[in-house]
């Protein structure tokens, strides 16, 4: 067997794993149970998982043309590129979408903005297309509102009020619902029949809605402007050098600011015990040692990392303190720490400093108002 044919089995082996396995986690989605037997829960079964097929391929489908984005534009650049490679990801006993995404593996060293912009936005753009279309159907093609009795026959008590009374007793984090974001707004307002849009608690059984939903969610993440996500090569480009070098370090401070924004607060530590004081303290130091070593990479000075470290907690905790009822997103902090040790804050330079030309530059706008459109400050909403 050549090297290209395992270099080819090796991909779509790849592919068609994560298919299965996005499309077990669609139909658990979709069904709220489980393939694995779980205590007074009955599994789901073949029916189920063939179902899960409506949620794997439109996922699949935008992921794929995003990677396919990148891949063509870098060949057309005569980059060598590999092929996308899938990571599957199904738990078996617990919500996943079955997959990590994928990636391509650029093989070249890349020497222009130009360059660097063209792969960059190729991506993005294209996923975001088909998330429309995706999005588009899925609202257009809702079905009557009882359907939701279906997954949760213990509502119809409640009738079409259920949202009034089925999640207010309920263990923490039981419920998981789908925040919102400008674009997605939009098509809850004004695409779907809002006698048919479900409470938010219920839309992750919608496998269209939620598909469409994820591609934006992933694609605003891909999209911020910081080191080498997709979005930092484009603002790479539309910059240059020597500006990106301190409006990425800027956006990446702010970015992990707000994430852990009223995570602690003055008020915590008003506890009636020691031993309860102590304990919130040592968490509060673990979250300290822990957004240090997420900014261990914006400067090769030590002190400097821990000055914008302690900077940023003291702000949070100020800004707690004056409004209380603010809080960022916690769930962002992994994405701050994976984008901080592993991704990078910065962009790797390149030999070709030559500016975009208007086309150019309007796209790449274009690209960071989608991010916008796009970003929602609080993704997933966990009762």
């Amino acid at each position: 067997m050549s090297p290209r044919t395992r270099t080819y089995l090796l991909h779509g082996g790849l592919f068609l794993i994560t298919l299965i396995t996005t499309t077990l986690a669609g139909a658990e989605w979709m069904f709220g149970r489980f393939f694995i037997p779980s205590e007074g829960m009955p599994s789901l079964g073949w029916d189920e998982f063939l179902a899960g097929f409506q949620f794997s391929i439109p996922f699949l489908a935008i992921l794929t043309v995003h990677e396919f984005g990148h891949y063509f534009t870098a060949k057309a650049n005569r980059v060598r590129v590999t092929l996308p490679f899938y990571i599957p990801l199904w738990i078996g006993i617990g919500q996943s979408i079955g997959t990590l995404g994928a990636f391509i593996r650029i093989q070249d060293y890349i020497n222009s903005r130009r360059k660097y912009f063209d792969i960059g936005i190729a991506g993005p753009l294209a996923g975001f297309v088909l998330a429309l279309v995706v999005l588009w159907y899925g609202f257009t093609h809702l079905p009557p509102p009882e359907f939701i009795f279906t997954i949760h026959p213990e509502y119809q008590k409640w009738g079409l009020d259920y949202g009034l009374y089925a999640y207010q007793n309920l263990p923490e984090g039981a419920a998981i619902g789908l925040g919102d974001n400008l674009l997605f707004h939009f098509f809850k307002t004004y695409v779907a029949d809002p006698a048919r849009v479900p409470h938010p608690y219920e839309m992750v059984h919608y496998p269209y809605i939620l598909a469409g939903y994820l591609a934006l969610f992933f694609t605003s993440l891909n999209l911020i402007p910081i080191g080498q996500l997709d979005g930092g090569h484009i603002l790479y480009a539309l910059i240059g050098r020597k500006r990106f070098q301190w409006v990425a370090p800027t956006l990446f401070i702010g970015f992990a600011f707000y994430a852990g924004l009223g995570a602690f607060k003055p008020a915590d530590f008003a506890v009636p015990t020691d031993e309860a004081f102590f304990s919130q303290l040592g968490n509060f130091a673990l979250y300290i040692i822990f957004l240090y070593l997420a900014f261990g990479r914006i400067s090769d000075n030590r002190t400097t990392n821990l000055l914008i470290t302690l900077s940023v907690v003291v702000g949070q905790l100020i800004v707690s303190w004056m409004m209380p009822a603010v809080n960022g997103y916690f769930g962002f902090t992994v994405f701050v720490f994976v984008l901080g040790r592993f991704l990078g804050v910065y962009h790797p330079e390149t030999e070709l400093e030559e500016p975009l030309d208007l086309k150019r530059q309007i796209l790449g706008w274009v690209a960071l108002l989608i991010f916008v459109i796009c970003f929602s400050p609080q993704p997933f909403l966990i009762s």
